[in-house]
């Protein structure tokens, strides 16, 4: 099964990396996409540029076997949406492969507000991230797509191309990209945050600073 999780990872921090080896080990994912985005529909645009992003992630995944990139909407003109980027991906794995699209509970929460979403768990499976604090949705669309497709195990997903839903626990971290931004423009170190080679990036090129 080939897992996916996107973001605009402004900048890729501990908070993303921990989190996504906990999912790619707990359902034994043959490969862990990380999938940067270029143009958010449903929040501001980064700060850094596309490029500076996708250099930030090399750096923070080099020499870690289990996680790649996937550049596929930094290359995509327009909104990145979600449905565009599972329907390449069907194009090039066909319509057998296990594909699992990795989010948190705030994203399945807002689900019905993405492009298209009905749409999504016929192209993949949704592995949403729990952490302490947050809890199912209990009223919406969303609360029958969760009733409908719940799955308990990752064997499960495996026999399948597409079509559940599955929680899996994660290390809480709370760790904020925002929170990062703003302790380098305030000229505050944001050490022990993100991986070194990231920060010593950010350091480098001034990005960030006011």
């Amino acid at each position: 099964m080939i897992g996916i999780l996107g973001g605009t990872f402004d900048p890729i921090h501990f908070g993303h990396l921990r989190p996504a080896l906990d999912m790619q080990q707990a359902l034994g994912l043959e490969e862990l996409r990380l999938l940067p985005c270029r143009q958010p529909p449903h929040r501001d645009q980064p700060h850094a540029t596309p490029e500076q992003r996708l250099t930030m992630l090399q750096l923070a995944t080099r020499g870690e076997a289990d996680l790649c990139i996937d550049e596929r909407e930094l290359h995509r003109d327009g909104p990145s949406y979600m449905v565009d980027t599972l329907l390449s991906l069907r194009a090039e794995l066909g319509d057998e492969s296990s594909l699992a699209l990795l989010i948190g509970m705030d994203a399945l929460h807002g689900l019905d507000r993405w492009q298209r979403w009905r749409e999504l768990v016929d192209l993949c499976h949704l592995v949403v991230a729990t952490r302490p604090g947050w809890s199912v949705p209990q009223q919406g669309v969303v609360v029958d797509l969760v009733r409908e497709r719940q799955v308990e195990d990752a064997v499960q997903l495996c026999e399948l191309p597409a079509g559940k839903l599955m929680f899996c626990p994660v290390t809480s971290l709370d760790i904020a990209a925002s929170r990062i931004r703003a302790l380098v423009a305030d000229g505050k170190s944001a050490r022990y945050l993100l991986p070194d080679a990231v920060l010593e990036y950010i350091q480098m090129t001034g990005l960030y600073q006011k």
